[in-house]
């Protein structure tokens, strides 16, 4: 199982006071924007004036436009929930990697996920990875609770939540019963072994 220390902090400390307000407020204007207007027409002194700051405040904190709309995904991406529980680890898997597929190849996941690759030298895929890490994580412990084995998380992203992210982005996304054999190719090592 993987090491479960390297999950924490990521993203380093939350800003507090001010500077939170004003990262939320950026964040929801950049939001309201996109949601608004095509993403070639938003601009930092847009989204600032939409914000109630100062465009400076903007490149101060995110240096440019690219930076600032991938940390708004990364912000997104989040998940904001647990993991729904089966039963098993199988189905817990199963049930996560179909709704983070369905969000992903969605119009908005996509967006998100190309706000977060273009940005440069920022930490936002890495970040990402330690979300979905994170949730399958949990996942792997809830199984090991009650005695299951369960795929290395490396394993899982490997097998799993690479091949959704690389068909999202480089061809079709995957229907629901290619992501159950996604799950079912994770889970063939382990079985081998218990067996």
């Amino acid at each position: 199982m993987a090491d479960r220390e390297g999950c924490r902090g990521l993203g380093g400390p939350r800003p507090g006071g001010r500077s939170a307000r004003v990262q939320a407020s950026v964040h929801r204007a950049a939001r309201a924007l996109l949601a608004r207007m095509d993403r070639a027409e938003v601009t930092i002194p847009l989204i600032a004036q939409e914000a109630g700051v100062t465009p400076s405040t903007i490149y101060r904190r995110w240096g440019e436009l690219n930076e600032l709309l991938a940390d708004v995904a990364v912000e997104r991406l989040r998940p904001d929930m647990v993991p729904v529980e089966t039963g098993s680890g199988r189905g817990d898997l199963l049930a996560w990697a179909e709704q983070y597929a369905e969000e992903m190849s969605s119009g908005l996941g996509r967006e998100m996920i190309r706000d977060v690759l273009a940005a440069e030298g920022a930490d936002g895929p890495r970040r990402c990875c330690g979300y979905a890490r994170q949730q399958i994580d949990l996942i792997a412990g809830r199984a090991e609770a009650r005695g299951e084995a369960f795929p290395d998380i490396d394993k899982v992203l490997d097998r799993v939540i690479a091949p959704i992210l690389f068909r999202i982005l480089f061809d079709e996304a995957l229907a629901t019963e290619q992501v159950a054999g996604l799950v079912d190719c994770a889970f063939a090592a382990v079985e081998r072994r218990a067996a």
